[in-house]
C-alpha cells in the first residue's frame, strides 16, 4: 500500500502523462507526481499483468487511486499517431489540461553492432525517438495554450564517450536527447520546456535485472530519478530548460545532502559504484 497522497502539494492542479509507466522507473516517476498532487495519466501497452512483465497501466492507476491521488490508465503505442492523439485528447477531456509530459517510453537492445538485428535498431528508433517526437508534438499545443509546459525526455547528455554493447540504443537516446534540445530553443518564449534527464549509475529496473548489469549491491532505487523529475517540473518552465540532466549533479545543485544522496542505494554505497559514462564520474 503506498502512503496516503499529500493534501499540500507542489503539482496541485497540474496535470501529467508518463509514457511507458506500468512498471519500473515509469511507475516510480508516476506515483511520485500523484504524490506531488498533480493528476497522472497512466499510459503503456501492459494492460495486463504476467509473469515476465509484473504490473499494468491498470494496476498502477488504481495503486494511486486508492492512496488517494488522482489517475487513469490509457493504452498507449507510442508509435501509432492514432493512439498518441487518442490519449492527449483522453487527457485533456478527463482533466481539463496537460502541462506535463514524461517521454520514459523505451525499447531496448544492449548488444553489441554485430549482434543487433535491423529490426530491433528499427523498433527502438521508432519507440524512442519518433515515439518521444510523437508524443511532444501532440502536447505541445495545450501546453502553448495554458502558457505552461514541462516535457522531459529520459534520455543522456549529449557526449562522445564510447559505449561498447550499447551502440545502437545509444544512437536512439542521444536523437531523444537532441529533440529535446531543439524543443527547448523553439518554445521558451511560450513558457514550455524541454530538458533530458539520466542517471549516472545504475538503476533498479527490468532492464538491469534481465541483462544482469551488475546487482542489488551496485543498484539505486529508481526514486532518485522521481525526485530529480519533482525537481524539474515544480520549477517554472522558462528559468529551467534546454538542460541535460543528470540525476545526482542536479539534486546536489538544489541542495540535497550526501546523506540524502546516500539514501537511494539500495544496499547502500558500493566501494565502487558503476557509473554509466566517464562524464558521469567528473560530475559527482
Amino acid at each position: 500500500m503506498l502512503p496516503a497522497m499529500s493534501s499540500t502539494s507542489t503539482l496541485e492542479g497540474r496535470v501529467a502523462v508518463v509514457t511507458g509507466s506500468s512498471r519500473g522507473i515509469g511507475r516510480a516517476m508516476a506515483i511520485r507526481l500523484a504524490r506531488g498532487g498533480a493528476a497522472v495519466v497512466v499510459t503503456g501497452k501492459s494492460e495486463h499483468s504476467t509473469e515476465k512483465l509484473p504490473g499494468s497501466i491498470h494496476s498502477v492507476a488504481e495503486e494511486i487511486t486508492a492512496a488517494g491521488g488522482r489517475a487513469i490508465a490509457v493504452h498507449l503505442d507510442v508509435r501509432k499517431e492514432e493512439d498518441v492523439a487518442a490519449m492527449v485528447q483522453r487527457t485533456v477531456d478527463e482533466f481539463g489540461r496537460l502541462d506535463i509530459l514524461v517521454n520514459n517510453a523505451g525499447a531496448l537492445w544492449w548488444k553489441p553492432v554485430l549482434e543487433t538485428p535491423l529490426k530491433r535498431y528499427d523498433l527502438m528508433w521508432e519507440v524512442n525517438v519518433r515515439g518521444a517526437f510523437l508524443c511532444s508534438q501532440h502536447a505541445l499545443a495545450h501546453m502553448i495554450r495554458s502558457g505552461f509546459g514541462h516535457i522531459v525526455m529520459c534520455s543522456p547528455p549529449i557526449g562522445t564517450e564510447p559505449n561498447p554493447g550499447y551502440v545502437a540504443y545509444m544512437t536512439t537516446k542521444m536523437g531523444m536527447t537532441r529533440l529535446g534540445i531543439g524543443i527547448a530553443a523553439e518554445h521558451g518564449n511560450d513558457n514550455v520546456a524541454c530538458n533530458s534527464l539520466w542517471p549516472v549509475t545504475l538503476i533498479e529496473s527490468l532492464a538491469t535485472i534481465n541483462y544482469a548489469v551488475g546487482d542489488r549491491s551496485q543498484w539505486r532505487s529508481p526514486d532518485i530519478l522521481s525526485d530529480a523529475l519533482m525537481e524539474i517540473v515544480s520549477s517554472e518552465p522558462r528559468g529551467l530548460t534546454g538542460r541535460q540532466l543528470l540525476d545526482e549533479p542536479f539534486l546536489r545543485e538544489r541542495g540535497w545532502t550526501q546523506e540524502q544522496l546516500d539514501a537511494y542505494w539500495l544496499e547502500g554505497p558500493p566501494a565502487e559504484p558503476v557509473f554509466i559514462d566517464g562524464r558521469a564520474r567528473s560530475a559527482m
